[in-house]
Order: C-alpha cells, then sequence, then structure tokens
C-alpha cells in the first residue's frame, strides 16, 4: 500500500482519503465495477458519448459546486481549465470537432482551404444572434480575432492558438476569408476550443474592460450573474437553436437555470453532493471516488483530456545530471506510475508512459511501453554510465561526485504528493532528488532564465498533437522574453523538423507518420517523466440525464441535461 492516507483539501483534512487499492477492496462488487469502469473505459470514448441519444424533459433548476473561479468569463483572456464547459454555456465556434478529431460545421455550415494551407473561406450560418440581439456574420468573425490578438485583451492562450493568423476579409456578408502567415493545420481543431468562442461584436468593441465580468455570447444559455469567488448564474435561450449538429440536439437547452457555486474544499463538494445540496460537481474529489461509486444515487465519471498527460518531472536538459539521456532514461525507468496514480487518483487517474494522451489524433501506441517502469533496467543503465559505486546512504556515485538534483516546486493539491513519490523510487536506484517548495513567482523566475536542474510540469491540454510543438519544439522554450512551454529547454533539430513538418501539412496520412516520428524521438530523449492521463472527474445526481460531453475537452455539454424528476 502507498503511503498517503488523507490529503489536505482546502482548509480542511479530507478524511474518505483512503489509497485506491482499500478503496476498492472495501467496497461491493456492484460500486467496485462502477468505479473500474469510470477509470478504466476504453479509448478513444465511443460515439455516443457525444451525441444526444433520448429526448429530454424541459425545465427545471440545477445547482451545482466547482471548485475554483476562473476569475474572469471573458475566454480570450483566460486560460483556466474551467473556461473548457463554462465555454459551451455561453459561447459558440466556428466549427465542432468530431470523435475523431476531425472538424465538422457548427457556426460555419463548410469551409474551404486553399492548396498552400494558408487561406480559410468559411460560409457561415445566416440566422444566428448574440443575447444582446449583435448579428453573427463575418464581420463579429473578425471582431472576434482582432480581440484575441489585442494586446490589451492579455490573452494567455487564444492569441497563441491563433499565431499564425495574419489577416482577414468578408466576402459577403456571411463568408468570410481567414489568412495565415504560413500553413498551420492545427487551425481548425483550435478554432473547435472553448477558449476561441465567439462573443458578441457589440460587446467588444463598445465596452472590453467589462467583458469578463458580463460576457456576450450566442450559446444557449445567457449570464444571470457573476459575483467572483462566490457563485455564477446561468437561465435558458429559449430562441437557441444553432447547437452543433453533430451532437443531434435541437432546440433550446432543456434546463431553465443553473446556478454554480465555487467551493474550494473537496469535502464539502462530496459532502454537499451526497446530501442533495447540490446536484452536479464539477471537480469531483478522487478521494471520494469510493464513496460516490458506493452510493446508488450518484453517478461518477472521470475522461481522459486529450494533448500531453502530467509530466511529473521536466528535466533541464541543460543542467547536470540531466544533460546526460542516460541518466534521464534510468530516471524515468524507476518511476512507478501505477502506485503515483494510486496516491493521486485514487483509482480514477490512469496512468501513462507516453508523451501524448491516447485519445489524441495520431496517438501512436508503439512507444506505450518503452519507459514502463523498469527499476532492474534503470540500475543496469546508471552501472553501464559509469554510476556503479556508492557512498553510505546508497547514493550513486562518479569520479566522486554524488547523482543528485534539486527539483523546484510549488504547493499544490496533488504536486507534492506526486514529487513525493517520484523522490522515494528515484531513493531506491541510488539517484537523490531534493524538493525546493518556492512560490510560483519565484517559480516562473527560474523557468524563464534556465536556472533549475527540474521542476514540476504538468499537464497540457488540446485538442491536437500540436501539443508536442507548444511542449517539445525549441522555440517554445521560456524566456524573460517569451513565455513558452518547453521547461526542458529541449533542443533537438530532428524534433524540431517533424513537428514543423507535421504543422504543415493537412495530409492525415503524412501527418500519422510525422507525429508517429515525433513521439519516437521524444521517447529516445526522455526530455520528461510522464506520470498519468490529465483527467476531468465529475459527479452528479442519478436523476440528471442527457449527459453528453464535448469533444474537444472531455467536459460535459450542459445544453443535453434534463431532470428525470423535478423533485428538489
Amino acid at each position: 500500500m502507498r503511503r498517503s492516507q488523507f490529503l489536505k483539501a482546502g482548509a480542511g483534512l479530507f478524511c474518505l482519503g483512503l489509497t485506491s487499492e482499500h478503496s476498492l477492496a472495501s467496497l461491493g462488487g456492484t460500486a467496485r465495477a462502477r468505479l473500474k469502469s469510470s477509470a478504466t473505459q476504453s479509448l478513444p470514448y465511443p460515439a455516443s458519448d457525444y451525441r444526444e441519444t433520448v429526448l429530454g424533459r424541459a425545465g427545471g433548476t440545477i445547482r451545482a459546486s466547482v471548485a475554483i473561479d476562473t476569475g474572469s468569463l471573458d475566454p480570450h483572456a483566460i486560460s483556466a481549465t474551467n473556461c473548457e464547459w463554462i465555454g459551451r454555456i455561453l459561447f459558440d465556434n466556428l466549427v465542432y470537432l468530431d470523435e475523431h478529431g476531425n472538424a465538422t460545421p457548427w457556426l460555419a455550415t463548410s469551409w474551404t482551404i486553399s492548396p498552400d494551407g494558408k487561406t480559410y473561406r468559411f460560409f457561415l450560418r445566416d440566422d444566428v444572434t448574440f443575447s444582446d440581439g449583435a448579428k453573427f456574420n463575418a464581420e463579429a468573425v473578425l471582431v472576434n480575432l482582432a480581440h484575441m490578438r489585442d494586446p490589451a485583451t492579455k490573452s494567455p492562450l487564444a492569441a497563441s492558438y491563433i499565431q499564425p493568423y495574419a489577416s482577414g476579409r468578408a466576402l459577403d456578408e456571411y463568408i468570410v476569408e481567414l489568412m495565415l502567415h504560413a500553413p498551420y493545420s492545427p487551425f481548425l481543431n483550435v478554432l473547435a476550443q472553448s477558449f476561441l468562442g465567439l462573443e458578441s461584436p457589440k460587446a467588444i468593441l463598445d465596452r472590453p474592460k467589462t467583458l469578463g465580468g458580463h460576457p456576450v455570447g450566442s450559446g444557449p444559455f445567457v449570464l444571470e450573474s457573476y459575483l467572483p469567488q462566490k457563485g455564477m448564474s446561468f437561465i435558458k435561450r429559449r430562441d437557441y437553436h444553432w447547437a452543433p449538429p453533430l451532437i443531434g440536439h435541437q432546440g433550446p437547452a432543456y434546463l431553465d437555470r443553473m446556478e454554480f457555486e465555487f467551493v474550494p474544499d473537496a469535502s464539502v463538494r462530496y459532502f454537499s453532493l451526497a446530501s442533495g445540496e447540490y446536484d452536479f460537481t464539477i471537480d469531483a474529489p478522487p478521494q471520494a471516488a469510493g464513496a460516490i461509486a458506493a452510493d446508488s444515487t450518484l453517478e461518477l465519471t472521470s475522461r481522459v483530456r486529450m494533448g500531453c498527460p502530467n509530466r511529473g518531472i521536466a528535466f533541464n536538459v541543460d543542467k547536470f545530471p540531466f544533460d546526460d539521456v542516460n541518466i534521464r532514461r534510468a530516471a524515468a525507468l524507476s518511476i512507478d506510475r501505477e502506485g503515483i496514480a494510486d496516491v493521486v487518483g485514487f483509482g480514477l487517474y490512469r496512468p501513462i508512459a507516453n508523451f501524448l494522451a491516447e485519445n489524441t489524433p495520431f496517438y501512436d501506441p508503439s512507444f506505450a511501453d518503452q519507459l514502463n517502469f523498469n527499476r532492474a533496467l534503470a540500475n543496469a543503465i546508471l552501472d553501464q554510465a559509469g554510476w556503479s559505486a556508492r557512498d553510505t546512504d546508497g547514493i550513486r556515485l562518479k569520479d566522486g561526485q554524488r547523482l543528485a538534483a534539486t527539483a523546484i516546486v510549488t504547493q499544490s493539491y496533488t504536486s507534492i504528493p506526486m514529487i513525493v513519490e517520484m523522490q522515494a523510487d528515484l531513493k531506491k536506484i541510488g539517484f537523490a532528488l531534493q524538493l525546493e517548495q518556492i512560490p510560483l513567482s519565484e517559480l516562473l523566475q527560474q523557468r524563464n532564465s534556465g536556472q533549475y536542474q527540474a521542476m514540476t510540469a504538468g499537464v497540457w491540454h488540446t485538442n491536437t498533437p500540436d501539443a508536442l510543438y507548444i511542449n517539445y519544439h525549441s522555440s517554445q522554450i521560456p524566456s524573460h522574453l517569451h513565455g513558452g512551454q518547453n521547461v526542458s529547454r529541449l533542443t533537438d533539430a530532428a524534433l524540431d523538423m517533424l513537428l514543423e513538418q507535421a504543422r504543415e501539412t493537412n495530409d492525415p496520412v503524412l501527418k500519422k507518420t510525422l507525429y508517429a516520428q515525433a513521439q519516437a524521438r521524444l521517447v529516445a530523449l526522455v526530455p520528461a517523466v510522464p506520470l498519468y492521463d490529465n483527467q476531468s472527474v465529475i459527479a452528479y445526481q442519478s436523476r440528471l440525464q442527457g449527459v453528453v460531453y464535448d469533444t474537444s475537452h472531455e467536459t460535459p455539454l450542459f445544453q443535453t441535461v434534463w431532470l428525470e424528476s423535478m423533485a428538489a
């Protein structure tokens, strides 16, 4: 059994913190099967998860809890995870992905791409309006793209996703042409993400500074109120009738109203759901997974987000000892991912030893096992690399130097237990990993200067394999002038070329080949230690029906949710 029996959650101590091994053993057969199903559902997910299959009942209000506030409801100005599902409540997008990652119509009914991959022409719906009465048309698209790139928006995500966008023009009221600096094959994928949801052009132009608290979209719900750090409420837009055709839902949402409360304490989110105070919780606490599975009145789902999985630690390949690929490979092989996933995810998280989540387009399973836990092989690699001697503490030596490094970390609900487990695993092969916990501001300074040996790296969710470019291309190394995500500071000409070519081609056969080669190269270079998938965990009352999942983010679409019973 792993060491963590209790985990801090908010200000309180959450006493449902049994390890998954213990939790599963203590559950009845039905509950055990429900928990296992939620954790191990095969990927990719079935098409039925993304489509409405039964007509629902209109009416009613639901109350829901969510862990944290986004600080703003302007999707162009935030990178918060909650934007993924809030975006589908308030906003619509030009395109929507199918379950295979292919773009399908939404507010754009069709589009063409020039042979050189640099010009996109979109043909738009002519019956869509924003909730303030503004028309959706070609000009609205251009105003939104300009807002994403406006320095005043301070976009942490949307602007970077459309960085290749050069200019656009309206060819007709409902035909818009967008020109790129260079071919950019992820363009349609990123246009489908909630972070690029379309806002009212009138609101953008008339009151850009108030969009964070009073956004206006064309989505199935309208914001009624938003109280920072307290909650938000939404009411149904009764004339809505332009949902993505792929989800199979016609007309307005079923629910009349939704109320969300920000509840940082994980124990409160669980107990208030179990008691019926809330109907739904985003960020369902993994510690409570066993209890939720054992409760016949509750439903639990845990779904893998596309992109890069949790990289427990990123190595600075410019610094000793991680400038030696043998050290990096041995370290990665020494990590017991299944054990760590148990500690952090309590049976819900899926361990993974690859650099791309397996439901991401062009994931290649050929490399899934090459960095799997293998302590014997890790020891053999270090012996062969000349680190065979040991000091009195069992730490390896070479030419009188200890095999040791420091990883910088910040306080986090998951990162501290995770990195402590990694530290223990590394010590078993004679590697001394010291942990230096520092404030986020200081960590960002060191991250940008490159003055660290290793650091916790987290996840990167996006609905395209271009996540590999974002995290490992040499142009993405962070600096004081550029906030890139390549915290391994990896520079590899072969990998760069593969990722650049994959960005430039729209040929699916060629992209498959290029991304397979990129994944093989990353497994050979080992710039980080992938641990477990980035997962979206929700729980809700069984009387809620019609939960359909968004294809880009694996989060719920609330317009299809309905109440089987109107009982309070």
